[in-house]
């Protein structure tokens, strides 16, 4: 029997030392752009994207970032496809590996007859093994495409996280803007308010006719509805942090309170520098990464369909003993090999490998999309970031020019030596320009947000996923098993 073994093993080494696996070796396709188009930041400090959150040197910001972080349904559900794809590679691993299962049963019988009572045990045990040969590289190719889909999950989680983190602070910018935008129409209001009045008293002592009294009314009613408008754009943007952070919104409003006397500037995030190679770029993507890893498992795929056309190997034994004491057991083996080859099925084989081709064709194409996506993201987000840094001097210029114009405008009309249409003229324009200048910093800082996006965050390729802390729902629920670190 030793002998048998022996041979046995010698045939199965030979076998697996001799296997290839049949289809393509996969090849990741080359970037395609060589330069950018639109002119790159100029004047940027040292900044990394990494880290680049604590640049806006604003506690409220880095605090709702960890809270949309640690609580994020989007990271949660990422993680938990990392958990699966992970769990298929085990399984796929293990295929390529053999099975070996035991088994046992135990029995008494008693039989009455005319001379008396009979007993007798009976006692069995059994080991059973089996091996599937992966002769052309079916199991191999598999696993290919297993180990392929945790990395692309893994890359999914980190493309996740930096969408979520460039949301919460758009929208956050986009808040403080609002918030200045308010005060804004709220101090003109106030004031129009007072002009109002004293228009009125005027025109009720003969001094001013009741067209500018209308006026002066209307100004104010228009100046009132704008800033009742801006009070609720802030309000849905607080909706929209409430629901990205998990927050209460007490606390969420707690958190970005501001100073009694005004509403706090919008924050001065340091500029970064982006790399003048495309290609440089384009590796920082996680949403890119993880379509080339499902480009790679649909390659590896057309490998499994090719191998499923060919004979399949595969060994098995077992071991029995049995008896009807355990000092009289007896032993018995069975060694034996199954090969099967597929005759006809009718083009069914042919067809899946037909079928595996076109979803890698389908997977080349997304990717390309992608890359083409990403080039197009990057290249706008840098001409309105140009444009907007551009255009913040001038506007800050107008400001400053209108605010001083209405100033005298108005002390002359105090004075008497200017209508009521002159004074209402330069506070519009004031206004106005008051409102580009927040816009367009506002927009500044987006821009730069969103070529955080579009430039990956700082992700880099490898960089493992992290389990993030529980929600109080997922707290709740009884968990069976530890769950292991990323990997």
């Amino acid at each position: 029997m030793r002998s048998l073994f022996r041979n046995a093993a010698a045939m199965t080494a030979a076998l697996v030392l001799g296997a290839c696996a049949v289809g393509p070796d996969y090849r990741a396709p080359a970037a395609a752009a060589t330069a950018w188009s639109a002119p790159l930041p100029a004047r940027v400090g040292t900044a990394s994207l990494v880290g680049w959150w604590d640049r806006f040197h604003d506690p409220a910001l880095t605090g709702l970032l960890q809270a949309a972080e640690a609580g994020s349904p989007s990271l949660a559900e990422a993680w938990a496809s990392i958990a699966k794809a992970r769990a298929t590679v085990a399984q796929d691993r293990a295929d390529r590996l053999p099975t070996v299962t035991a088994g046992g049963t135990a029995q008494r019988a008693k039989q009455s007859a005319l001379g008396g009572v009979a007993t007798a045990n009976t006692l069995s045990g059994t080991l059973d093994a089996s091996w599937e040969l992966d002769l052309f590289g079916k199991l191999r190719r598999t696993q290919e495409a297993a180990e392929a889909r945790l990395e692309a999950r893994t890359d999914d989680w980190h493309d996740a996280r930096v969408s979520l983190a460039a949301e919460v602070a758009d929208d956050y910018v986009q808040y403080r803007a609002c918030r200045l935008l308010a005060r804004a129409y709220a101090d003109e209001a106030a004031s129009q308010a007072d002009t109002a009045r004293a228009t009125a008293t005027s025109m009720r002592a003969g001094f001013t006719s009741p067209v500018n009294g209308s006026l002066a009314e209307a100004s104010a009613a228009s100046l009132r509805a704008s800033a009742v408008e801006q009070q609720a754009e802030c309000d849905v943007l607080v909706k929209a942090l409430v629901s990205l952070t998990g927050l209460e919104e007490a606390d969420l409003r707690q958190r970005m309170r501001e100073p009694a006397d005004a509403p706090p500037p919008l924050p001065a995030p340091e500029g970064f520098a982006v790399d003048s190679v495309p290609a440089a770029v384009l590796a920082q993507r996680p949403d890119l990464a993880s379509l080339e890893r499902e480009l790679a498992a649909a390659s590896a795929e057309i490998g499994v369909a090719e191998a499923d056309r060919y004979p399949s190997l595969s060994f098995s034994g077992e071991i029995a003993r049995s008896g009807t004491a355990l000092g009289s057991l007896m032993t018995t083996w069975l060694l034996g090999s199954s090969l099967t080859a597929p005759l006809f099925d009718a083009g069914k084989r042919a067809a899946a490998v037909d079928s595996a081709q076109a979803a890698y064709e389908y997977q080349l194409a997304a990717y390309r999309s992608g890359v083409r996506t990403a080039i197009r993201e990057v290249e706008q987000a840098l001409v309105r970031l140009d444009a907007a840094t551009r255009r913040t001097s001038d506007a800050r210029n107008a400001a400053e020019g209108y605010r001083t114009y209405f100033e005298a405008i108005d002390r002359n009309w105090r004075a008497g030596g200017a209508s009521l249409l002159d004074r209402e003229e330069a506070l519009r324009n004031a206004l106005n320009a008051e409102i580009s200048l927040i816009t367009v910093q506002r927009d500044q800082i987006e821009y730069w947000i969103a070529l955080y996006k579009a430039l990956g965050g700082g992700w880099q390729a490898g960089t493992p996923a992290r389990a993030l802390a529980q929600t109080a729902a997922q707290a709740t629920t009884p968990d069976t098993r530890k769950s292991g670190d990323a990997s």
